[in-house]
Parts: C-alpha cells; sequence; structure tokens
C-alpha cells in the first residue's frame, strides 16, 4: 500500500489497443493483470488507437493516439494530406505531454517492432518512436515488453523502429528470432532478455475431454493480404489463401465435421462471410469472439483448430488442444517449435487444401501425445512469466520493489 506521504506510481500503457484486434488486448489484459496485482498503487491510464473501448472494457482513462482521426485512412484530397502532415507535427506535442505525466510506460506485447503485415513508417513505426524518444529525453522508463520483432527492409521503417527500440529503457522479446533480428538492425540485445508470449500468463478456460468420436473443429481466419513487401500480389495471396481455405472446410464438411469459424480482428468478418456462402451447410456455424477468453472457450470445446492469426494460435495452444498453424510469418513458425508443433505449420501464401487435409489428418492422429506435451510446455512458459514480472518489477518499480522486499523479511 501507498502510506500518505507518498506519490502513486504513475504507469501509462500504449500501443494499438482498442481498436478491434483481441490479441493486442489480450496483451494489455496480462499486463494489467500484473500490475492489478503486484502494484495495485499504481495510476494507470492509456495512449492508444481505441480510447473509448479501453475505457469501456477495461475501465482505464484513455487517450487517442493520433491528433488526426482520419489517420489510418488513405489521404487523396490536399485537405486531408495538409491534416495528416500537420498531425505528425502535433503528435510530438500530444506525446510528450502524455510521457510527461508517467513515471513509466508499458508497451504491452504486439508485433511493435515488426512489418510482417503492411505497415507504413509515418503510421505506427512513427507513433512509436514518439514515444521512445519523449521517454529519453522527459526520463520517463518505456519498457518493451515480451514484443514481437522481424527485419525490415523498408528504409524509413527500419530506421524508426531501430531507434525506437536503442531508446527505450526495457526490452524484453516473444521469441529468440526476435531478438536475434533487432541484432541484425544494429541494436545492442545483450541484456535482453527472451519470455513468451504475454497471453501465456492469461487464464484458461476448463478444456473438455474429447468424446473419441470426431468433434469439432475450430478455424481461425484472417483478412490475409499478405505483408509488407507482398503489396505487388496483395490480392493473388488473399484469393489463394481463401479458395485453399475454402476447399478445406468443404472437405471436413464432406466427413460429417462440425467446422466453427473463429476471428481475431473486427476486419476478419468479410472472410467469415465469404466462406459461409461458399460453404451452404449447417455443419459450418460462426463465432464473434470478443476477447481472447472467448476464443479460448471456443478452441477448448474443439477437438483441433486450424489458425492463421498468431494469438489465435496462442489462445489453442494455451487450452492444450492440438492445432495447425497456417503460418504467415516466421514468428508462428517459432511459436509452434517452442510448444513442440513444428510439424504442423503450413504456409499460408501458398494454401494447398490436399497437403493441409494430410497434415490436419496426422495431427489428430497424434492427438493424445500433443496435449501432453501442450501440458507440459504451458507449465515452463507460465513459469517464465512469473519471471518477467519480477525482472519488470525490479527494472521499472525498483523503490516498489525495495518496499515488498523489506515487507517481505519483517513478516512472520
Amino acid at each position: 500500500m501507498t502510506s500518505a506521504d507518498e506519490t502513486p506510481v504513475r504507469v501509462g500503457v500504449f500501443g494499438l489497443l482498442g481498436s478491434g484486434n483481441l490479441g493486442n488486448d489480450g496483451s494489455l489484459e496480462a499486463v494489467l493483470g500484473y500490475l492489478r496485482a503486484e502494484h495495485p498503487e499504481a495510476v494507470v491510464d492509456a495512449l492508444c488507437g481505441g480510447p473509448e473501448a479501453v475505457t469501456a472494457r477495461f475501465g482505464i482513462p484513455a487517450t487517442r493516439l493520433h491528433w488526426n482521426r482520419a489517420e489510418y485512412r488513405t489521404a487523396s484530397r490536399a485537405s486531408a494530406i495538409a491534416a495528416k502532415g500537420l498531425g505528425k507535427l502535433v503528435d510530438v506535442f500530444r506525446t510528450a505531454a502524455w510521457v510527461r505525466r508517467h513515471d513509466v510506460v508499458i508497451v504491452p506485447g504486439m508485433g511493435v517492432l515488426e512489418a510482417t503485415l503492411p505497415l507504413r513508417p509515418w503510421g505506427f513505426p512513427y507513433s512509436l518512436f514518439l514515444l521512445c524518444a519523449s521517454g529519453r529525453l522527459l526520463r520517463t522508463r518505456v519498457a518493451l515488453v515480451s514484443v514481437g520483432a522481424a527485419e525490415i527492409r523498408n528504409r524509413p521503417t527500419r530506421a524508426l523502429v531501430r531507434w525506437s527500440a536503442r531508446l527505450a529503457a526495457y526490452r524484453s522479446y516473444r521469441d529468440a528470432q526476435s531478438r536475434d533480428a533487432m541484432r541484425a538492425m544494429g541494436v545492442d540485445t545483450a541484456r535482453d532478455e527472451v519470455y513468451p508470449d504475454l497471453a501465456f500468463s492469461l487464464p484458461t478456460p476448463r478444456v473438455s475431454t474429447p468424446t473419441g468420436s470426431p468433434g469439432p473443429v475450430c478455424l481461425g481466419v484472417m483478412d490475409f493480404h499478405g505483408g509488407n513487401d507482398d503489396r505487388a500480389r496483395a490480392e493473388e495471396i488473399h484469393r489463394r489463401y481463401l479458395d485453399g481455405t475454402i476447399r478445406f472446410v468443404r472437405a471436413l464438411v464432406e466427413e460429417g465435421r462440425p467446422v466453427r469459424l473463429l476471428t481475431g480482428d473486427q476486419c476478419d468478418v468479410s472472410v467469415v462471410a465469404a466462406i459461409l456462402d461458399a460453404v451452404d451447410s449447417p455443419l459450418v456455424s460462426a463465432a464473434e469472439p470478443a476477447s481472447l477468453a472467448d476464443l479460448m472457450k471456443e478452441m477448448a470445446a474443439a477437438d483441433t483448430v486450424v489458425a492463421v492469426r498468431y494469438h489465435n494460435l496462442i489462445c489453442a495452444l494455451k487450452t492444450g488442444t492440438p492445432v495447425l498453424a497456417l503460418s504467415y510469418a516466421a514468428k508462428s513458425d517459432a511459436l509452434m517449435a517452442q510448444m513442440g508443433l513444428a510439424a504442423y505449420c503450413h504456409p499460408a501464401r501458398e494454401v494447398d487444401a490436399d497437403r493441409l487435409l494430410e497434415q490436419f489428418r496426422d495431427l489428430e492422429k497424434h492427438a493424445a501425445e500433443l496435449r501432453q506435451t501442450l501440458a507440459e510446455r504451458n507449465r515452463a512458459a507460465a513459469q517464465q512469466l512469473a519471471h518477467q514480472f519480477t525482472a519488470l518489477t525490479t527494472t521499472l518499480f525498483p523503490a516498489a520493489d525495495h518496499t515488498h522486499a523489506h515487507a517481505r523479511q519483517e513478516s512472520p
């Protein structure tokens, strides 16, 4: 508890939060859980993409990330282009003013140091750079916690990401290849640690026991058009992904398997609609998950999962449900290998329904032993994240850590 003469620690959380991406909001939920358990005296607020949604769901004050409300819309008219330019300037001062009000700012997970999906340098990379630069100038500790990273070819984006990482007071990554990528981009990572994704610290729903007969299959979909380097063939990639996925669903339906379609972002609804339109069967249904907890409940009730989005994979893995990854980036392959399922990855850019079915049947054949493997790996992940939260307290809340340690010494 904070005594009367002490000022509560002011903590800010930062990112594309409350914008419809369940994985990003799940990372925020994990960090808020840590803060409420270990630092209940902390005063927390957010600078984020969807402030109204964050306040409504998590009960913390929130400020809009960008001054320009049309930041993520394509600007064609001269007035819209001018507004975007002015917004970049105004955000310099808005971000600095927000950072100044805090002792600590946490960027909770997310792939903030990568460009595996289409990304413009003057969008989020610029915002992250403003945050980290303001933190260094104003002596506010900025922590990038269990974030994802990947080598970036685009020079402006690469420079902004590199300097953001360099200016942060604390960095940890959700896999070893993220740390390797930042090292390759010129960041000194000698003191940086690797921990599991923050979502592995969230509560797990009760898992149903498979009945022995073929049960439901959860299919996590994505409005997938390739990554930053695939813009020229984005539509071709999307069409191939969608066509292969539809063929896969049809094959499952022909075998009498119920298929449950799941999203991970609001933009994925169009893919669900396309599949439902193409496969007219009462065996195919769709859920509308509002959180990672909702996703986990759906997946815990399934025999198997096939998913694209990174945090859809995590939800399946965390519930111990055997999962096949439609992998669109190296981070998915790394996650599956870390959890003992390296053999069950299929390229999202080149979906081959026949090959996918072969892998799926092999996954189901080995389901029992894979569930045992996942139980072991999940226990290890929880222990590693507990260690990270201890390290965070030591690094970001040294006074609080000293107080907690003193209290432990005096307790009987």
